[in-house]
């Protein structure tokens, strides 16, 4: 089973990696992969420890971010995500932030909940917010479109919600949250993004 797991693992990496090389030019429209399941080029990691484990990016210890090189305007941010503990785990996904706050390990806002019960909710955004979407302890895929002041959610296929009301900077990094020691190790993997006019 683990051979399995490993062969599927390695051959999603390979078509992600694959995607990259094809669409390196990184144009407006052109949906780009971030990781290549390989190595972590293109992230910065900031006050955590993650790696590249079986093809998945492994947030291993810490709270902290990890973080794209560069900024983004108007996407659509694509990825698959696991947590490793049973209950209560806990990451996210930071977007339209400027800074990290002194003495903290994440940004005031905007984040996209990983958090058990409240998958893909975003705090301080109204509308913002589903239930019963995701399956415990498996991958779940989320697809997040922001656009403006406007932003919206799909779960695993499903429509999630639509949102309006962003505020902040026009571009920002999008990052990965660790937040190891209250909700656990998590596992990401098929991370993409397009990049909208």
């Amino acid at each position: 089973m683990n051979n399995i797991r490993f062969s599927l693992g390695v051959a999603l990496a390979s078509l992600c990696a694959a995607a990259t090389v094809a669409q390196a030019a990184e144009t407006t429209g052109q949906r780009v992969c971030l990781f290549d399941g390989k190595t972590l080029t293109g992230w910065t990691l900031v006050t955590c420890e993650a790696t590249v484990d079986n093809g998945e990016l492994f947030i291993k210890a810490g709270n902290g971010l990890v973080q794209t090189g560069r900024k983004y305007g108007d996407f659509v941010f694509e990825f698959e995500w696991k947590p490793l503990k049973a209950e209560k785990w806990d990451s996210g996904i930071y977007f339209r932030y400027d800074t990290i706050p002194p003495k903290r390990p994440w940004p005031a806002r905007y984040q996209a909940n990983l958090r058990q019960g409240m998958e893909g909710n975003v705090g301080g955004l109204k509308g913002a917010e589903s239930t019963a979407l995701i399956k415990p302890g498996e991958w779940n895929h989320f697809k997040l479109t922001v656009r403006g002041t406007h932003a919206e959610m799909e779960i695993n296929g499903k429509p999630a919600w639509k949102a309006d009301g962003l505020e902040g900077p026009k571009e920002s990094h999008i990052a990965l949250q660790a937040e190891v020691p209250g909700g656990g190790q998590h596992r990401f993997r098929n991370i993409y993004i397009t990049e909208l006019k």
